[in-house]
Order: structure tokens, then sequence, then C-alpha cells
């Protein structure tokens, strides 16, 4: 989607500028991921409009292969980020009936889930319109298909709680890799009275070979299947905008987990990515390079 951010805190009323952009869960992660060193496509609708084709050329900026298809019938969505004051910001989206919103199963190609290492979903996408849903459902089960990972993005304005546990966890039994926060765990698991280790297990339960609970400012917990729940701490940080951080944190466990590297290892990186993220104003603006990933370690204050 194309995204609006305010440059400063104050009533939206009285026309403060704002900074053109873009975001998104899915396009987040896969700017995460080319940041990081590896490789990543994304597949979506933009509109044949100027939003939809600075999308297109941010995203190749950005290293990521762009893989959209151009809808002449639909405008591209859009988001805005007010901030009313330093320390409160809401966002909203316009993307009823708009391009990404018309996404049909016609629209994967069947080479791109078989050639494909991995492929990475969220539950905004299902939440967006019948054919969105049908889409993710198709990929989900497709016979020929590369790993998959799933991040549950609960978006309350877009479904109910009930509709999204009712569409994500038969998609979790398809999944080798799931990614909650501890709400959106107890969503989908329809219980909100288990800790984060429980809910880790339970996530596992329904069928997803790794499960990983997002904890905020606790860190992460990480559970592959037979095994036990492994723990990593946040990085403390000062934050100026959190919007876009579980997205870097997604990027960063998938491309060390697809590099071969432990828990362990991928839970550090991820944690250190999201960190990155809070860091500077917009959806994925602070997403590091593998070479910055250090920089939150080190003592010093000026690199010569």
């Amino acid at each position: 989607m194309a995204l609006f951010g305010a440059d400063r805190a104050g009533a939206t009323s009285r026309g403060d500028s704002y900074r053109l952009s873009f975001g998104g869960a899915e396009s987040n992660v896969a700017t995460g991921l080319a940041r990081l060193g590896t490789r990543a496509a994304w597949l979506g609708r933009l509109g044949d409009d100027d939003f939809g084709r600075m999308i297109a050329r941010e995203l190749r900026a950005e290293g990521v292969l762009d893989a959209s298809i151009v809808d002449p019938g639909a405008a591209t969505g859009t988001m805005m980020k007010h901030r009313r004051t330093n320390h409160r910001q809401s966002v909203h989206y316009y993307r009823a009936n708009s391009a990404g919103s018309r996404l049909d199963p016609r629209d994967i190609p069947p080479a791109a889930l078989s050639s494909a290492r991995h492929l990475h979903l969220t539950g905004i996408t299902p939440a967006l319109s019948a054919t969105a849903r049908a889409t993710v459902e198709s990929i989900a089960a497709a016979p020929d298909r590369a790993g998959l990972s799933i991040d549950v993005n609960y978006r309350a304005n877009l479904w109910s709680a009930t509709d999204a546990r009712e569409c994500l966890a038969p998609l979790f039994a398809h999944a080798d890799l799931v990614f909650a926060g501890l709400d959106e765990a107890h969503l989908v698991l329809g219980r909100d009275d288990l800790p984060a280790d429980d809910a880790v297990r339970a996530l596992v339960d329904l069928g997803a070979g790794e499960a990983v609970i997002k904890l905020g400012a606790a860190g992460a917990v990480a559970l592959v299947a037979g095994g036990d729940p492994v723990h990593s701490p946040a990085i403390a940080i000062d934050v100026v905008d959190s919007v876009g951080a579980g997205d870097a944190f997604v990027a960063g466990y998938l491309a060390e987990r697809l590099a071969g590297l432990t828990v362990e290892q991928s839970l550090v990186t991820a944690n250190a990515c999201g960190a990155f993220a809070c860091l500077s104003a917009g959806d994925w603006e602070g997403y590091p390079t593998r070479s910055e990933l250090r920089l939150l370690a080190d003592t010093e204050a000026v690199t010569r």
C-alpha cells in the first residue's frame, strides 16, 4: 500500500504535511529479507496508478523482485499514520475494493509455488476479500509448493476474532512455521489463559512444524515440534516508531532459518531486526543490512 506518514505530531485536521512511502506486512518482510542479503520477491496486485508505480519502483530499489500484477480496474490501497502526540500514533487503512483486495487464485503462477524456496503469508490477506482468502487457502493447500510460513497479523478492523480463528487455525496445519504475538496466539487457539510457553506448544499442536511467539519488549519464544521452548530477550532501545517491527522480526528469523542457523541464532537476529525497526520512523526504512546487525552491540558512538 501507499503510506502517508505525518511529519510531526499534531491534529490531522490541521493539515500538517505527510511523507509518501509504502508499507504492508508482506512487502515489509520481503524488504527486510533483501536487506539481509536473502533473495526475495513480492507478489500482489497494484493499481495502474502513480501509487502502484511508486511501490513497484521502491521495491525494486530495495532489491526485491517485483512480481506484482497491475490491475487497471482498481486503485492501489493506501494507509495513513497519524501522530497525535510524540508518544502515540494511529494507523488508518483505505483498502476496501482496492487492487490488493481483488487478489485471486488465478493470479498465482504455479511456477511461483514450485520454484520458490519458501513462501510467506499473513493473516491480513485473507481478511481483505473472499477471493483473497481463497488465494491464501489455495497456496497453503498446494501439493507442490515450497516451504510455508504464516504470520497471524490480526487486524480487528478487517474481520472478527471468530472469523480470523476459523480461517487461520486450519491453515496452520499446512505451515512449516507460524508467527504470532501472544494475544494473536490466544485468538487462534480460542483461549486467553495460556502463558507463552504453553501457547507456543499449542500452536505447534495445530500442525505447524515450528512456532514463534513475539513478546515485544519481553523478547520472543520459539519451539520446534518435538523440542523445548527457546527464549531470547529483546534489545533495550528508545522507541521512535514500532510499526513494522514485527515484520522486521519475521524477516530476521526467516533469513537465518533459511540459511541453516539454529533457532537460538535466528531469534537473536530477529530481535535485533525488530529493535532496528523501532529506531526510525516508517514501516521498513530502519531495517538493518547484514553488516549493521552488530551496531546495537557496539559501544563506540562514532565509526571511522
